[in-house]
């Protein structure tokens, strides 16, 4: 399912009737028009403020006519809340590509970890925008967020919830542990100014799933964990898959 796609049926939730003028049906055209407003958008929004941003300002930057932007957009919230919904869908894009054909629950568990940090690695400024903005949308479309987010959490708790079932992480508070987890991936963009002085990425993650794992197997799981780091031949485990 297509990015766009996902954001509109979450939309669909809230009640919120969006115009659809100048879609006709083609959904890629949709896509490729939201893109290019949110790219702008977000950019702005994270450089001098939601309200400082105008819907003027926005299309500039895409190079589009307000005009058109009414044409995908209702106003400027409904951009804001693509903006959000945007980090989120690609979660849910991209943790369930990577475990496609991944059947072993830990390797499964390290490599949603690792997709969900990485996603929020490529979209750093739109994650901090939702930390600062989600509390300026009108309560239908903050729903919609927090509908969307659990949506995606549900994904890595299905990861930890596989782990427990198999032996490998101790009888935990799933909801918790995701929770934990999905603010170490946040805090990599929150905390970046800092953070990106002293790791890169690969080493973030190779701290952070040192810490939560050694924190959640059974002897079982550690015996398991330590086989899958023999295969990945350098002993690390933010590669490790």
């Amino acid at each position: 399912m297509m990015v766009a796609g996902r954001r509109a049926q979450w939309i669909q939730f809230s009640g919120k009737r969006m115009d659809t003028r100048g879609r006709h049906t083609d959904d890629a055209l949709v896509e490729r028009r939201q893109e290019q407003v949110i790219g702008a958008a977000v950019g702005l929004f994270a450089r001098q403020g939601y309200y400082r941003t105008t819907v003027q300002q926005i299309a500039k930057k895409a190079g589009v006519s307000p005009g058109l932007i009414y044409q995908y957009f209702s106003d400027k919230d409904d951009i804001l809340l693509h903006s959000i919904l945007d980090v989120v869908a690609g979660y849910q894009r991209g943790i369930p590509a990577a475990l496609a054909g991944v059947e072993d629950p830990l390797a499964r568990f390290v490599t949603a970890v690792r997709t969900y940090c990485r996603v929020v690695d490529e979209r750093r400024d739109a994650t901090v925008l939702a930390y600062r903005s989600t509390k300026s949308l009108p309560e239908p479309s903050r729903k919609v967020v927090m509908q969307a987010e659990l949506e995606s959490n549900g994904l890595i708790a299905e990861c930890i919830q596989a782990c427990i079932d198999q032996g490998l992480f101790q009888a935990l508070d799933v909801e918790f542990l995701t929770h934990q987890l999905v603010m170490f991936a946040h805090s990599w963009a929150l905390k970046y100014w800092r953070l990106g002085q002293r790791y890169t990425l690969e080493q973030y993650l190779e701290r952070g799933l040192d810490l939560y794992l050694n924190a959640s197997l059974t002897q079982a799981g550690r015996e398991q964990l330590a086989a899958m780091q023999d295969r990945q031949g350098d002993g690390s485990l933010a590669g490790a898959s």
